[in-house]
Order: structure tokens, then C-alpha cells, then sequence
């Protein structure tokens, strides 16, 4: 498969209000950023927003953004924003230079250097976070504790999640980012923009709509005593709503008694799984994973499995992030994974 052949329709929008919101953290004074500080006129500051970790109140509208934690920088950028420091990809970052290819185009699009990387292999960069000197510092999709949340707390104010670690839906990242730079009609805008997307893209594919599913975690074909699976409280196993997916009533039912985003069953268990149309999950880019498991003796008794119904994504390539909507990775994405799902899809009686 190829991703990224075209452009998605809503950067190309979004190109258009780069010009009006400029660029945060640079330090000469142009025509956008006037623009930028007129258009916010009518975000009010002080700000309260109020999630999981706390209360954060922003004094005034942020010139200096920074972003921790998986994609919360693709808010402020999708919406012109260039943030001063954001975490370096860690996942799906298949030429290792700290920027999937849809941050990457955006970037130049605004005609912006690359903003100071942070390393999360360990944690959270306190350090480099500082340096950068921040206004605010954006997490709203993010995997805080609160001792990390106190920590940035005395750096500059902090938006955590709504409500739990790793599980804010992509609407709602765009919202708590963008309401924290004083630009959520902006941010509403963009949110249009992609459910158009997303409703161009399935419509192609009729296939889809109300077929169940489900999305493994990682599997160890060396050790099938136990199977993952994502939970509702997961923004994968959400966005399959979107996509016109059902999420199988098996996944829905485990997740009704646990906060937790993924959950295992052990391999005597698995028959839960009947109910599942297509699954979906991480494997590689030659297939072995998928292989594998479809010859295995008690995993391939799995109908989806047995049937073929089952997509697993490249976890080394950027498209193997495309089950984890963002702000700009959706449309860039979406017709690849759409277009795979059908084709699993195919396959169900």
C-alpha cells in the first residue's frame, strides 16, 4: 500500500488559515502574527479549563507552546500553531528522524524549522521542556501521573486529559488543544473538516458499515496462552464507530467493568471472539506475524481468522499509526486503512 499519495482537503483548508494564525514562537513581529492576535480577540483570558489532574488556569492567550506525549502537537499545527518543543515520534517513525510524514509535510507547508524534539524514550523531558521556555504546555491526550503533572506544573500551566490516561478521543484532543491557545472555533472548524473526510472516504466503501470488530494488541505468535484486545476506553477501538464499524458486542460487554484501555483473555477464552467480523491489529511488513497465526492450531479457529477477515497494520511504518486517529494523521491515512478494512470486510459471509 501506499499512503500519503494525496494531500488531504482539510490541510489544504488549513493552509489557507495558517496565514491569518501564524506562527508561535518566533521571535519577529509579522503581518500574521497580528493577524493571529486579532482573530483570537475573542478567546477571553484568563482561561480555566478543568480535567483529570486538576484545574489549569491560563493567564493569557500562549506565544509559546509546547507540546508532551503522543500527537498534541498536531493541534496547534493543523491550526497554524508551530510549537516551540513537542515529542519526537516513537512509534511508526520509519526514516528515525522524530517526524511522521504528515507533521513533516505540515511543517513545510508553514515554512517552519523543526521544533525542538523531545526524547520520551524514558519519560517526560522536564529538562528540554524548560528550556524551551513555555506559555502553556499541551497534553490533553497523554499518559501524565500526577507527580508528572505537578513537575510540569511548575514549568507553565498544563491541560491534561479529560478523563483518563491514553483515552481522549481525537475530537476532543483538538478541542482542549486548541481552547488552550485561544483558537477553538478554530478548532471546531477543523474538526468539520475531517468528519468531512472520513464521511468521503467510507462512503466508497459500503462494505464496512455495521460489520463488528475488534483490534488485538501486540501478539506474541511464540505465546498464545493469552490474546489482547483494546477496550471502548481505547481511541482505536472508538474510532471504528466513525468509520462505520460496529465494535463487536464481545469487546463492549469486557469493557463495561474495567477503566482500563486494553485488557487479555487467556486462549481458553478466545470463543468470546466469535462474534467478531474483522480484526485488526499490529503486525509486519511481510506478513509473517499474520501467517503465523492464521496456521497456528488454536488461533486459527477464530472465525475472523479462519476466514481471512483480519488486517493487521506495518507497526514499523507510519501506517502502522493509523488505527490511533490525530488531528493530521487521519486524512492522511484514512484511505489506505478504510480501503484494507474493506477489504477484510470481503471476506465475512
Amino acid at each position: 500500500m501506499e499512503y500519503g499519495l494525496k494531500r488531504p482537503h482539510s490541510l489544504r483548508i488549513l493552509a489557507a488559515a495558517a496565514l491569518l494564525v501564524g506562527l508561535a514562537g518566533c521571535g519577529d513581529s509579522s503581518e500574521a502574527e497580528k493577524e493571529t492576535k486579532s482573530s483570537a480577540a475573542s478567546a477571553s483570558f484568563p482561561l480555566t479549563i478543568e480535567h483529570a489532574l486538576g484545574t489549569t488556569t491560563i493567564p493569557e492567550k500562549p506565544e509559546r507552546v509546547a507540546t508532551v506525549n503522543w500527537a498534541n502537537h498536531e493541534a496547534p499545527l493543523a491550526l497554524g500553531v508551530v510549537p516551540v518543543g513537542m515529542a519526537a515520534a516513537n512509534f511508526g517513525d520509519d526514516d528515525k528522524d522524530g517526524l511522521l510524514p504528515w507533521v513533516k509535510e505540515r511543517l513545510t507547508e508553514l515554512n517552519a524549522e523543526t521544533p525542538v524534539l523531545f526524547d520520551e524514550t524514558d519519560g517526560i523531558d522536564f529538562e528540554g521542556v524548560a528550556d524551551t521556555k513555555p506559555d502553556v504546555i499541551l497534553a490533553a491526550y497523554s499518559g501524565l501521573t500526577k507527580q508528572d503533572y505537578d513537575t510540569l506544573s511548575q514549568i507553565a500551566p498544563v491541560v491534561a486529559y479529560p478523563e483518563a490516561a491514553w483515552a481522549t478521543p481525537w475530537r476532543e484532543i483538538i478541542r482542549l488543544n486548541s481552547k488552550a491557545i485561544g483558537l477553538a472555533d478554530k478548532g471546531e472548524e477543523l474538526i468539520t473538516d475531517i468528519e468531512g473526510d472520513i464521511t468521503e472516504v467510507v462512503a466508497k466503501y459500503p462494505q464496512l458499515k455495521d460489520k463488528s470488530v475488534m483490534f488485538m494488541t501486540h501478539l506474541d505468535p511464540n505465546d498464545v496462552s493469552q490474546v489482547g484486545f483494546y477496550t471502548t476506553h481505547d481511541t482505536r477501538t472508538l474510532f471504528f464507530e466513525d468509520l462505520g464499524l460496529k465494535i463487536a458486542d464481545s469487546i463492549t460487554e469486557a469493557s463495561k467493568d474495567t477503566d482500563k484501555f486494553g485488557l487479555t483473555v487467556s486462549s481458553e477464552q478466545i470463543d468470546m471472539f466469535d462474534d467478531v467480523d474483522i480484526i485488526t491489529g499490529y503486525g509486519d511488513e511481510k506478513g509473517e506475524l499474520l501467517d503465523k497465526i492464521s496456521k497456528d492450531p488454536l488461533l486459527s479457529k477464530i472465525p475472523a481468522i479462519e476466514r481471512g477477515s483480519v488486517y493487521l497494520l506495518p507497526d514499523t511504518k507510519p501506517l502502522g499509526t493509523a488505527a490511533n486517529p490525530t488531528p493530521l494523521s487521519i486524512t492522511w491515512v484514512l484511505e489506505d486503512y478504510v480501503k484494507a478494512l474493506a477489504e477484510a470486510a470481503d471476506k465475512v459471509n
